[in-house]
């Protein structure tokens, strides 16, 4: 059965943090340039939450806040609903939709070593099926 840690070894373990003090502007700015859906908030040096484009949409938008006024830390998902390198991709796939987040923090032993989002677990099992796929395909055709 597949894990995350081989969902990490193709994807790399860069995780990006951003202070909790830190403007939800800032955050959208890093989230943007980055490409990502997320950041890891920090207080002090320790990870105490998650921000998401949805905490974006539900709590600055919604609720008529300013993005340049409202800091990170008030706006963050926590606690952090983490996983390890050994969760199985299908367990990972069902905490996701148990929890409706998209986003998991990956630690081994204490420290995150990466993140996941369900695009990360969508696209591994994609191919998976592929390889398999053409794998019985072969099988199939004698080759």
């Amino acid at each position: 059965m597949s894990n995350l840690s081989e969902i990490l070894a193709g994807k790399g373990g860069d995780v990006l943090e951003i202070e909790a003090g830190a403007s939800v502007f800032e955050a959208v700015q890093m989230m943007v340039g980055a490409n990502v859906g997320s950041l890891l908030v920090t207080d002090g040096g320790d990870i105490v939450g998650i921000v998401t484009e949805r905490d974006y949409l539900r709590r600055v938008t919604l609720e008529g806040r300013t993005d340049k006024d409202t800091p990170v830390g008030e706006i963050m998902t926590s606690p952090l609903i983490v996983v390890t390198p050994e969760t199985s991709i299908d367990e990972c796939m069902a905490v996701m939709t148990d929890r409706r987040i998209r986003h998991l923090p990956v630690v081994d032993g204490g420290e995150v070593v990466g993140v996941v989002s369900i695009g990360d677990l969508v696209k591994f099992k994609s191919k998976q099926q592929s390889f398999e796929i053409q794998y019985l395909t072969d099988y199939v055709s004698g080759r």
